[in-house]
This record gives structure tokens, C-alpha cells and sequence, in this order.
């Protein structure tokens, strides 16, 4: 075992000190090409069975992307890549005998970033080509300041931002009922009509989480909303059980437990931390006192997430059964922003068959959105933001 292991040690030492050239030597090949879209950037993965050089510029009229993979072969034809974003189209061809070329020629201008990834469990040699979008996006849609409006001595006014967020998407299906319903098209659609019907409120502006089914991890869905500086997080979900009766809709928030986990992770990254908490950074605090500011935060943020909770769940009960006559606490991850009240509406059963066919209703799908939607103005009329235009009246029409 200890010749072994040091046998495995030395062939590390020598491939550390081994001349860029002579590793450089060794014929590469290209094994596959896939494409991700990661909201923030555009990836493209280049699957490789060694490590390799390469050089990545750009050209312009018309805007494309060049990378030259060296000492690398390409056997076979080009993947069928579903493009998406910044890519137009992808080509590659061989070039000075030995290398390979691939061309992304692009809609319009973006900025780029390339490196290599080692081998990693199942996974090879990798490339990988980060693409950035100049244009912002949150979802699918450029991100746009909140409209502004002026009153008494010139002073701005804001709208009030709600991110939307649809539960699933993309890899992710989540629940699908019985008639094979999945739950991350039925969040979507629920999700759109929610703000069709928020765009037509005064002094209220949704942003979409996702526009469409692609996959957006937990904690970048939190990143879009504290983004976008949200007053309201909501996400939309269908619930599902192994008990085909169950039903009726839920409304969840943040428990103290999830708020406790969550607290811990922000303390131990304060040093990197330049988020707000009531308008107090943690930043170069002392722990007890970071502490303290972070626990005040959150417990205003949790009180605040009932308090709509409760507003939207009464609403839902009008529409339809509800599955727990209060708000329900848990540790959901997607509710973990600590200055954002947060609330996750389980819209029905998508495993019952009754609730299953309503959900995919056009009809039911805008009494849910209309719910939820009055429950928002109900709250906001009592706990608008200072200086939002709602906050600066005198009533709200709550209907």
C-alpha cells in the first residue's frame, strides 16, 4: 500500500514539473460539444480526452468568437446544439494539420472567458467557453430599473418589486399527475398570468425568475431577485403526495430552523458579504454584533413573510379548498433570503386527478394568479416600502 502510494505521488510531481511543450505533444481529441444556459452566461462545455492549449479571440462585422484547440483531432460530424441566446451558429473545421478551429458566430456582442476543468467523477477533460451578455437578464427579459414617478418636492418614487418565481423548470420537472401533468409547466403558466395581472397594478412591477423551461438553481433564483432589489419573493409550486386524496393549496415560509442553518452560512461569508440587511452591512463586524443585526433582519423578514402568507392564503381559500388553514413554516432553500419576505404557495395536488385537471384549466390557473394577486395588494397597502409609490398613498384599491 505505501509503494502504491507513493508511486502515485511521484507521477503527480512529474506531471507538475513536466514542460508545457511536452504535454502540449500529445494528440487530443475532441470528444463532444454541449451548450447550458446558466442565466447569467451562455456555456459552452467542450468535452475533451486530455488536457489541451487553446486561444480564444474575437472578430467583428459580423460578431463571432474563435477558439483554436492545438495538437487536437475532430473525428466525425459537429453535434446538433440547440442554440439559444447569444449563439447563432457553431462550426469548427481543422486547421494547420494539426489543430481544430471552432467558430461561434453570435447575434450580437458579447464578452467571453475561457478554461479548462480537470477530470471529475464520470466527467473528462473539459473546456469550457463562458459567454456574458452584455444586456442583463433576469429570466428571459432584459433587467429594468422600477418605474419612477415624482411627488411633492421632485422626490423619486419607486414601484414595488415582485419576483416571480416558477417552481422547476428544465431538468428539473418536479410532481407530475397521474394525466402527466408536470409541475414546472404548470408554475409557469400560473407564473405568466400572475404577472399579467401585477403589470396592470399601479406601483407594482413583477420580474419573472424564468420565462421559460429552463433550469435555474436555488440560490441564483434568489441572486435574479436580490438582483432586481424584490420586496416580495413569491414562488410557485403544486404539491404532491402519495395519497391520491390529498389536496387543497398551502402557503409555506421560512421556518426559524431553515433561518438558523441560513444565518450561519451568511456569518461564516461576512468578510466576502456586501448585501444589506435593513440597510446595515455585516461587513467587517464583529461576529456577535453581525450576529445580532443578521437575527434582527431575518426575524423582521420572517414576520413580514406571514404576514403576506396569511393575506395570500385567505385569497386562495375563496378559489378553492385549502390544505392547512395557516401559514406553514419549513426550510425550503428558495425562501432563504434574509431580506426578502418570501412565501412559496403550493398551488393544489397535481397527484390528485380532480386537482390535476383544474390546474391545467386556463380558467383555474387565473382565479389562483387573481388570488394571489389580491393578497399582494392587501398587503402592500398596509406595509408598503418607504419611498414606493403605493407608500405614497393614501389608500390602495384592494377589490
Amino acid at each position: 500500500m505505501f509503494f502504491r502510494e507513493l508511486a502515485k505521488i511521484v507521477a503527480f510531481s512529474i506531471g507538475c514539473v513536466m514542460p508545457a511543450s511536452v504535454l502540449a505533444a500529445t494528440v487530443s481529441r475532441i470528444n463532444g460539444m454541449r451548450l447550458a444556459d446558466r442565466r447569467d452566461k451562455t456555456r459552452l462545455v467542450i468535452d475533451l480526452n486530455h488536457s489541451v492549449e487553446h486561444t480564444l479571440f474575437t472578430l467583428s462585422n459580423p460578431e463571432r468568437i474563435v477558439i483554436d484547440v492545438r495538437n487536437t483531432s475532430f473525428t466525425g460530424t459537429l453535434p446538433i446544439l440547440s442554440l439559444d441566446g447569444p449563439i447563432k451558429k457553431i462550426r469548427s473545421a481543422r486547421r494547420n494539420a494539426n489543430d481544430v478551429r471552432v467558430v461561434l458566430e453570435l447575434n450580437h456582442r458579447v464578452r467571453s472567458k475561457s478554461f479548462l476543468l480537470p477530470p471529475d467523477g464520470s466527467t473528462g477533460h473539459r473546456l469550457v467557453v463562458d459567454l456574458f451578455d452584455n444586456r442583463v437578464y433576469a429570466g428571459d427579459e432584459p433587467v429594468t430599473k422600477p418605474k419612477t414617478t415624482t411627488a411633492g418636492k421632485n422626490k423619486p418614487l419607486r414601484d414595488v418589486v415582485v419576483a416571480i418565481d416558477a417552481g422547476h423548470g428544465g431538468k428539473d420537472p418536479g410532481a407530475s399527475g397521474k394525466g402527466r401533468t408536470r409541475e414546472k409547466d404548470i408554475t409557469l403558466a400560473v407564473a405568466k398570468r400572475l404577472r399579467d395581472m401585477l403589470e396592470k397594478e399601479h406601483g407594482i412591477k413583477p420580474v419573472m425568475i424564468r420565462n421559460k423551461d429552463v433550469f435555474i438553481s436555488l440560490r441564483e433564483r434568489i441572486r435574479i431577485a436580490r438582483k432586481n432589489k424584490a420586496d416580495l419573493f413569491i414562488s410557485i409550486h403544486a404539491d404532491a403526495f402519495r395519497d391520491v386524496r390529498a389536496r387543497g393549496a398551502s402557503v409555506y415560509t421560512l421556518s426559524n430552523r431553515g433561518a438558523t442553518s441560513e444565518a450561519a452560512q451568511w456569518l461564516a461569508d461576512k468578510e466576502n458579504a456586501a448585501d444589506l440587511f435593513g440597510g446595515v452591512s455585516i461587513r467587517n463586524r464583529t461576529d456577535i454584533v453581525a450576529e445580532v443585526l443578521l437575527d434582527l433582519a431575518q426575524s423582521a423578514t420572517i414576520q413580514s413573510s406571514l404576514d403576506v402568507g396569511s393575506v395570500v392564503l385567505k385569497n386562495l381559500g375563496k378559489v378553492g379548498r385549502v390544505h392547512k388553514r395557516r401559514v406553514e413554516q419549513a426550510g425550503f432553500a428558495v425562501l432563504k433570503s434574509p431580506d426578502i419576505p418570501s412565501i412559496l404557495v403550493e398551488t393544489a395536488f397535481i397527484s390528485n386527478p380532480s386537482e390535476e385537471k383544474k390546474l391545467r384549466s386556463k380558467s383555474y390557473q387565473i382565479k389562483l394568479a387573481a388570488a394571489i394577486t389580491k393578497g399582494v395588494k392587501q398587503y402592500f397597502s398596509r406595509h408598503a416600502p418607504p419611498g414606493t409609490i403605493l407608500s405614497g398613498r393614501s389608500e390602495i384599491n384592494v377589490g
